[in-house]
């Protein structure tokens, strides 16, 4: 992606998420050619119906997810990936509790791709080629029994 200008993201920590991981995805991202506008954390309360993630990053998901592709940026995707692993794995700044996930956002559409714990090669390899533009409401989650990534309220709203 050096052609190009610089992507743009913002990060939002959940309050529990340790510092390192936040310097860790800044670290990725710039790597990616992804410029960190801003970290902030989280305060207050979600509703139930939320995704119970530990980082939330908000960027050009189309534009990000394509440059991805470029063998240039091979190396710096495989440090993405284990940045999200890790975090994922982490939970928490205790590292207690249940592994929670890294969610990229679109800071356009709203549209959501959660990127879980040890999500396997291929779910990585299917987002990049995948077209985003097939939903509308998200959020995106990788099914594994199926082996593809799916939408399941776009697909109960037909």
């Amino acid at each position: 992606m050096p052609d190009a200008l610089p992507l743009r993201a913002e990060l939002l920590l959940d309050e529990e998420a340790p510092d390192a991981l936040g310097q860790d995805l800044v670290a990725a991202l710039d790597g990616l050619g992804v410029r960190t506008a801003r970290v902030r954390r989280a305060v207050g309360h979600r509703g139930a119906a939320d995704i119970p993630w530990l980082v939330l990053a908000s960027l050009p998901l189309h534009a990000f997810l394509s440059g991805l592709g470029a063998e240039a940026v091979r190396d710096a995707y495989v440090s993405f990936k284990g940045v999200v692993r890790r975090g994922a794995s982490r939970g928490t700044a205790g590292g207690g509790g249940a592994p929670r996930p890294l969610v990229l956002q679109d800071d356009r559409s709203g549209l959501s791709v959660v990127l879980e714990p040890e999500l396997p090669a291929e779910a990585y390899e299917q987002l990049l080629g995948l077209d985003l533009t097939r939903f509308q409401v998200g959020p995106l989650h990788y099914d594994r029994q199926l082996g593809r990534w799916r939408s399941e309220l776009d697909e109960a709203a037909g």
